[in-house]
């Protein structure tokens, strides 16, 4: 099997996009470089699952696939730091069990390194200082908590290096694959830091509720000696300074008076830092060191228009993979020769999209009723002129999950969908969202279904003003707390939105933080400070009082709930309940369960009828196009368990 190039699209275009161009398979994302720089590693379809393929550099064209996974697509890879091994992570059904797994790019033989059942594998540290070995984090001991193990790649020897009997969240490593700090959860939801020295612990510095969601340490330097440290301690934005161990002293890179640093590139030997991006409206890269600077230069005279990142150097830095994106075109991978200059296109994630016109995405900036800074995008069908409608257009109003996310300016192919039914698409960042500072996230501190939820409807509000949204025609649809939202906007606001559309959505909140995973335990305290705490009585008054459980008898709209049975985040028992509650209530309500998936929908067939349901939906309670299920509904393991009479308009014609 080879690797084909990307197709030669005709520029003509039917009157929809399909939804498997928006949502199956990318055609190829993800290149890694190996160390030497002479391979390249990426990710795309085998067989129809996403899979590993591996080509010379030189001769990407040559590529064959390096993996042929069958069940779920692998979603992460790359090379091991001797160049020896490519690595990759996947669980079976959803459940987040990982595994991790290592294959021999010489011939494909592939080896499950943490082979036991029901555990939780995370990889923490692989290192050019110690390159024969990993170390990963197991829970089998206690679920809890993850122990630390190195792990010998040719032989697949483990061995523990720490093991995890304080209760730390997190354990972080130097370059020797030495722990040296830790981090744990006080009483009263804020963060504990710890030094280890040895095998003894000793405090370092608490931080409060809010400075601890902004404050992490990231990496060391190659001396294994000073610490780069991301913290919004003493400011509101989050900076990325050095702190030296030894003496404490601390060195700022960089910081930023309205916008969190985001990222920060490092050189792949040294690890100095050689540039940071922030993201406000648009991602901004500075910082630039004069190592980089004229390479940043070439890049963004060559690539105008575009964000971009660097996603992979090899070893001499004479090598580098750029991943660009802009609004109208999805992620595309290029190989920069750092010595000719030259920057090659290898390939673009969805190149079947370049032959329709894709909609551009605008940045809103307004003020919530409180006077907080609200940044949201836009996103209006690409045959709307102008930043607004000649009149105004049904609306979906897609809310990110988290809380603690937020939304950018990027390629989103749930906007061009929308936009392309005929909708406008709005996207807000809620107080809670990170990037812009402690105070938007302590702005949400127990907030949720209340002053969360206001910034959603205010952003509604101006949209109507503005004369994008129909009043009559307004949804909201998101997963995770986006699925949560989604709940509350049926049941606190009824009358703002014709429908809802929840994605393995939260609807009750004490149910919710009393089944989290055995290993968010280092979370827990966090979560009941920013929720509620269901221990006592007044949390869960409050808990109660904020979950759309005990508001069902306020849907009055059509909603379509989705579900993975075995989300292991918001179990789907969520869905479950509020759905008996409306049946008992006699209130319609569609709901779809897939057996096969947890939080999110990964299995290309699954997220395709997942899609195609959604639009159905929608077409019905907002006017837009709809293009007919086709054999889209085939491929997925889905039960509709509720409802199923609301798609007998799958064969209308758009």
């Amino acid at each position: 099997m080879a690797f084909h190039p990307p197709p030669e699209v005709p520029l003509a275009r039917s009157s929809l996009i399909p939804r498997k161009l928006l949502f199956g398979n990318p055609h190829a994302y993800g290149a890694e470089l190996s160390p030497d720089g002479q391979w390249l590693t990426w990710l795309a379809p085998v067989d129809g699952v996403i899979n590993i393929w591996i080509a010379p550099t030189d001769d990407p064209r040559a590529a064959e696939p390096l993996t042929r996974t069958t069940g779920r697509p692998i979603t992460w890879q790359d090379w091991t730091k001797d160049g020896r091994f490519v690595l990759f992570v996947n669980d079976e059904n959803g459940d987040e069990n990982h595994h991790v797994f290592a294959v021999d790019p010489r011939t494909g033989a592939t080896r499950d390194l943490t082979p036991i059942k029901g555990i939780s594998a995370q990889i923490e540290m692989l290192s050019r200082q110690v390159p024969g070995k990993i170390v990963v984090g197991l829970n089998d001991r206690d679920a809890r908590w993850h122990d630390l193990h190195t792990i010998d790649l040719e032989t697949g020897e483990r061995e523990l290096l720490w093991q995890n009997t304080q209760g730390f969240a997190s354990i972080g490593l130097d370059w020797q694959m030495r722990p040296r700090h830790a981090r744990s959860t006080a009483a009263d939801g804020g963060t504990r830091f710890w030094r280890i020295e040895g095998q003894e612990v000793h405090h370092w510095m608490d931080v409060d509720h809010i400075d601890g969601w902004l404050t992490w340490p990231l990496l060391f330097h190659s001396d294994n000696r000073r610490l780069l440290m991301k913290s919004c301690v003493g400011r509101n934005t989050a900076a990325f300074s050095w702190i030296d161990l030894e003496s404490g002293a601390e060195t700022v890179v960089a910081e930023h008076p309205r916008f969190d640093i985001q990222s920060a590139l490092v050189h792949p030997i040294s690890f100095d830092v050689e540039a940071v991006s922030v993201a406000g409206p648009r991602m901004a890269w500075s910082h630039i060191t004069a190592q980089v600077e004229a390479d940043f230069a070439r890049i963004e005279w060559t690539l105008p228009g575009f964000e971009f990142g660097i996603a992979s150097r090899s070893d001499d830095d004479r090598r580098w993979i750029i991943t660009a994106h802009k609004a109208e075109q999805a992620a595309t991978s290029f190989l920069y020769d750092r010595d000719t200059g030259t920057i090659t296109e290898l390939f673009r994630a969805r190149p079947e999209l370049d032959a329709y016109s894709l909609a551009p995405m605008q940045a809103v900036e307004t003020k919530s009723r409180d006077g907080l800074d609200l940044l949201s995008y836009l996103t209006l069908p690409a045959s709307v002129e102008g930043e607004r409608p000649e009149k105004p257009l049904p609306m979906v109003l897609l809310v990110h999950g988290g809380p603690w996310g937020r939304d950018v300016y990027s390629y989103r192919g749930d906007h061009q969908w929308l936009a392309d039914r005929g909708y406008a698409v709005l996207s807000v960042n809620y107080r809670g969202s990170t990037g812009f500072g402690k105070a938007f996230v302590a702005a949400s501190e127990k907030q949720h279904a209340a002053k969360m939820h206001d910034d959603l409807i205010d952003m509604v509000h101006w949209a109507i003003r503005e004369g994008i949204a129909d009043p009559a025609r307004i949804a909201i649809h998101g997963g995770s707390y986006g699925g949560y939202a989604s709940f509350v906007g049926a049941t606190f606001t009824p009358d703002v939105f014709c429908c809802s559309v929840p994605v393995v959505g939260i609807t009750n909140l004490q149910t919710l933080l009393e089944s989290m995973p055995p290993y968010w335990a280092g979370f827990a305290e966090f979560m009941y400070r920013s929720y509620g705490d269901p221990r006592t009585e007044e949390g869960r008054a409050l808990l109660a009082e904020r979950s759309p459980i005990h508001k069902v008898d306020r849907i009055t709209r059509p909603m379509l709930i989705f579900h993975g049975a075995n989300d292991v985040r918001c179990k789907v028992a969520e869905s479950d309940t509020i759905v008996a509650a409306m049946q008992a209530k006699g209130i319609p309500v569609t709901y779809v369960v897939y057996p096969d998936e947890g939080h999110g929908f990964h299995k290309p067939g699954n997220r395709i009828a997942y899609i195609a349901m959604a639009e159905a939906f929608f077409a019905q309670h907002l006017g837009g196009a709809f293009e007919p299920f086709g054999d889209d509904l085939e491929g997925s393991s889905h039960e509709i368990r509720a409802g199923a009479e609301i798609f007998d308009l799958a064969e209308q014609p758009v």
